[in-house]
């Protein structure tokens, strides 16, 4: 292919779009292009994808397993075996390069109709391929739309890459026809909610450890575990971590290539599908006939999508001085053994950088920040009175100049110059959540079919928040930029302190009740406060000395700006905490605390106790409990029929004291990197 043209991105690497060669070439001329993958030049010999399944049904490991889980059920080995069977049946993939030209030819079609452009940044492509050549490669990027599961496959073969193996949930392996494409473009199917499935784990586990130890095909994995509905990072899930790290614990490969890649959308597809997820509005179920019928959204402009691969990691010069790996010669590696604590420890450390870098990858697009300050206004006034276009203009110029000094990387055409031009192309790109209208710009509630009212109070405030929902996710993609100077400034406000010790205590408390919100790597609070300090230092808002730290005259706007970032996330958990302070809560399923916070939060809305709309949100509702239960303020517990929840209310009220400073500060830990 010839040199795509240019992006402009503030980055040292450009990007290219793809998209601007494959418009003059003939569709069908690119799916039967002649494909020609590089192939390492050392390792296992190339098998085929029975030959692999075959590795996995025949490996020691699987043998031993077998036959601990027949003497545990009381079943015969023969009749476990076959159990074996059916498992690899539903899971194993089937690569086949006819499936893949096909799939190819209709994502091609697809990406023109729905992007203006795809960027990727070449220099990155170029490190790919020369990683492709040696040790086992994973390729781990985030995961915020369908798009996902086949643009880094279409990449592959546009480019001349090994085409990779992907980790995909079993509801798309139930979709007809296309669920048999999947699988021969490299898909293989894992089961969701495998709990305590002995058998189940033993072979995904040898199936996923087969294809690094052979370096069969680049291995494709999304590390959150789900797709983000929120469109901001989630923490990682590190079961596939731990089997993909295993083969180099065990001395089984040399090293292995962890490969980041950072997807970024203008706009994602399903968009208002996410938003009504949040809302209790069950999600379809993932159908040919379903993929069909949402045809329709090949007439939206969706703008651009960036795709950035990052820098390699190894995870031998990772994980060198961290682990010993002396563990796993102490018995036959064939039989299972647990990891040792520096080995989960070092399993976390990789997960979270990955994560980390993921995020500082993401290429913001300039919506990303008019949402950011829209939402800094209340909801009823962006609905009926509107932010005057000057002023949002203004502000998003103010806050681009503090996302670039924060090290965000921005897709802004033109840089200031034709900012305004740059501004209403992408808030036009998002009509169907805000309109410009006599100078002003609204934000619009839902439209109901047929032109339908909402029938109650209540319907009207869901119908309000989808438009919320859907801005607040936009917002979130430039989150993990202010997320540490956000919270630095939210220290200082609630504490009204400017000693040292007392805000970073404040910050570890904060990182502590929002560990599950917004992603930070444990065991680094200090770090993320020193980061937090140097970054409004550098912004000119604090001064910092050894003792204290103060805002400067010109930093107040900086500082108000960020603690209102953050209040949205401040006033849900609120919510959660009242609900679970009621005298009637004690014990309770997630279905019922979902539903009743809902609840709660639409009455305080409506009685006008509440400006944040986002405390409807199942996310973050079920954020704040994930945080209780690690906080030990809420205990699991496990019924025959149901997983419910007791809460603690002292603990729970003593955390909402805190986090709205109504305990004294000398109430909270004081250790850096102390729990709560």
């Amino acid at each position: 292919m010839s040199t795509p043209q240019r992006d402009s991105v503030n980055d040292e690497e450009e990007f290219a779009d793809i998209l601007e060669d494959l418009r003059r070439s003939w569709d069908l001329g690119h799916a039967l292009r002649t494909f020609k993958p590089s192939v390492p030049d050392t390792g296992p010999p190339p098998c085929s994808a029975a030959e692999l399944t075959a590795a996995v049904r025949t490996s020691q490991h699987l043998r031993y397993i077998t036959k601990e889980v027949a003497v545990e059920t009381g079943s015969s080995v023969e009749a476990v075996e076959q159990q074996v069977e059916v498992i690899l049946s539903e899971m194993s993939q089937n690569l086949q390069m006819s499936s893949v030209r096909l799939l190819g030819y209709g994502l091609n079609k697809a990406m023109k109709r729905l992007f203006t452009r795809v960027n990727v940044n070449m220099d990155g492509l170029q490190r790919l391929q020369r990683t492709a050549q040696g040790y086992p490669v994973v390729l781990m990027p985030n995961h915020r739309s369908y798009m996902d599961f086949l643009i880094i496959s279409f990449l592959s073969f546009t480019y001349d890459l090994p085409i990779p193996v992907i980790a995909a949930g079993t509801p798309l392996s139930k979709m007809k026809l296309m669920g048999e494409i999947f699988r021969r473009c490299g898909a293989f199917y894992i089961r969701r909610g495998i709990g305590s499935d002995k058998l189940y784990w033993a072979v995904l586990s040898e199936y996923v450890k087969t294809i690094v130890r052979r370096a069969y095909a680049p291995l494709e994995f999304y590390v959150e575990g789900l797709r983000s509905r929120t469109l901001k990072a989630l923490p990682p899930k590190l079961g596939m971590m731990h089997m993909v790290l295993e083969p180099f614990f065990k001395g089984e490969v040399y090293d292995i290539t962890l490969v980041p890649i950072s997807i970024s959308y203008d706009r994602v597809v399903e968009e208002s599908l996410l938003a009504h997820e949040l809302l209790g509005v069950p999600k379809p179920k993932e159908t040919t006939r379903g993929l069909l019928k949402a045809s329709s959204v090949l007439w939206e402009n969706y703008g651009s999508m960036h795709v950035n691969i990052g820098q390699a990691l190894s995870v031998r010069e990772m994980c060198e001085g961290k682990i010993d790996r002396s563990h796993y010669n102490r018995m036959p590696r064939d039989l299972p053994q647990r990891p040792g604590e520096d080995m989960q420890a070092c399993v976390s450390l990789l997960a979270h950088r990955v994560v980390r870098d993921q995020e500082q990858g993401a290429v913001l697009s300039p919506w990303s920040l008019m949402a950011t300050v829209l939402l800094q206004s209340p909801v009823p006034s962006l609905v009926q009175e509107g932010l005057p276009w000057g002023a949002l203009a203004q502000r998003t110029l103010w806050l681009r100049g503090h996302a670039l000094a924060f090290g965000a990387r921005l897709n802004w055409p033109g840089g200031t110059r034709e900012s305004d031009e740059v501004m209403s192309s992408n808030m036009s790109l998002h009509h169907s959540v805000v309109r410009r209208r006599g100078g002003r710009v609204f934000l619009l509630e839902e439209e109901g079919f047929a032109g339908r009212r909402p029938t109650s109070a209540e319907e009207g405030v869901a119908w309000r928040a989808v438009a919320v929902l859907m801005m607040a996710s936009h917002r979130n993609q430039a989150l993990h930029v202010f997320a540490r100077p956000a919270m630095l400034a939210v220290a200082m406000h609630v504490t009204a302190s400017r000693q040292r010790r007392e805000l970073q205590a404040f910050f570890v408390f904060l990182l502590d009740v929002f560990s599950i919100e917004i992603v930070f790597t444990p065991g680094q609070s200090t770090q993320d406060f020193e980061e937090a300090c140097s970054l409004l230092g550098k912004a000119g808002a604090i001064q910092c000395c050894q003792e204290e730290i103060s805002v400067t005259d010109a930093g107040h706007q900086t500082v108000t700006f960020l603690k209102t970032l953050l209040q949205p996330f401040m006033d849900s958990y609120q919510v959660v905490f009242s609900h679970l302070c009621e005298a009637g809560v004690h014990t309770f399923s997630e279905k019922q605390f979902v539903t009743s916070v809902r609840k709660l939060a639409t009455s305080l809305i409506l009685a006008g106790e509440l400006q944040t709309y986002e405390a409807l949100s199942s996310d973050t509702q079920r954020n704040a409990l994930a945080s209780l239960l690690r906080l030990e303020a809420v205990t699991k517990l496990r019924t025959a029929e149901q997983t419910e929840y007791s809460v603690n209310k002292s603990s729970v009220q003593r955390i909402a004291d805190m986090l709205c400073g109504k305990i004294p500060l000398q109430s909270v830990q004081t250790a850096p990197d102390s729990r709560l």
